[in-house]
């Protein structure tokens, strides 16, 4: 059965979400790197790493592009998976916000096919990759509105309290359009 699924906004950590998945924003390696990259690596230790290092053996060998999503699973962490996905870098003229979208659309996509029914997301691209923050609340909160997936519930995950303030603003405003499935 495919819904929409309920928006939940948590100020905290990812890698410590009691979830089916975590999304991972990766970079097209797979082999980690920093913020939550490297975190979820960390936390989640070496099993992760190791399917990494076979899906680029296997499948990925040029890496993982821009706007897909892939699971492995999430080691040490407390979920089943983590969804790696690698989101595009923010450019001043021609950053294409429907790669930004494809990332939480083909998320919820490998979370289906996994069977998972709770799901954190960081706020992709914003780190590192110079995403502003408004534009990526965005996309992310409409793009995840807007799927059909079975996925019950989707966890917005900010580590900072600027993050979690334009998300929770994003979402309020996504509410007064007529959407009312946030918590």
């Amino acid at each position: 059965m495919t819904t929409h699924p309920t928006l939940t906004l948590v100020h905290g950590d990812i890698t410590e979400q009691h979830v089916d998945a975590v999304v991972n924003a990766a970079n097209s390696s797979l082999l980690g790197g920093g913020g939550v990259d490297g975190a979820i690596h960390r936390r989640g230790g070496p099993e992760i790493l190791d399917e990494c290092r076979h899906l680029r053996a296997s499948r990925y060998g040029k890496g993982l592009p821009t706007g897909q999503a892939v699971a492995t699973t999430a080691g040490r962490l407390p979920a089943q998976w983590v969804i790696h996905t690698v989101g595009p870098v923010w450019q001043a003229h021609g950053s294409d916000p429907a790669l930004l979208a494809s990332c939480y659309r083909e998320s919820l996509r490998v979370a289906d096919e996994l069977g998972a029914r709770t799901i954190a997301f960081p706020a992709i691209s914003t780190g590192a990759y110079g995403w502003p923050m408004k534009d990526a609340a965005r996309t992310a909160v409409e793009t995840v509105r807007a799927a059909e997936t079975a996925v019950e519930e989707v966890r917005f995950v900010l580590f900072d309290e600027r993050a979690y303030e334009v998300f929770a603003e994003q979402v309020r405003r996504s509410a007064d359009r007529g959407g009312d499935r946030s918590a």
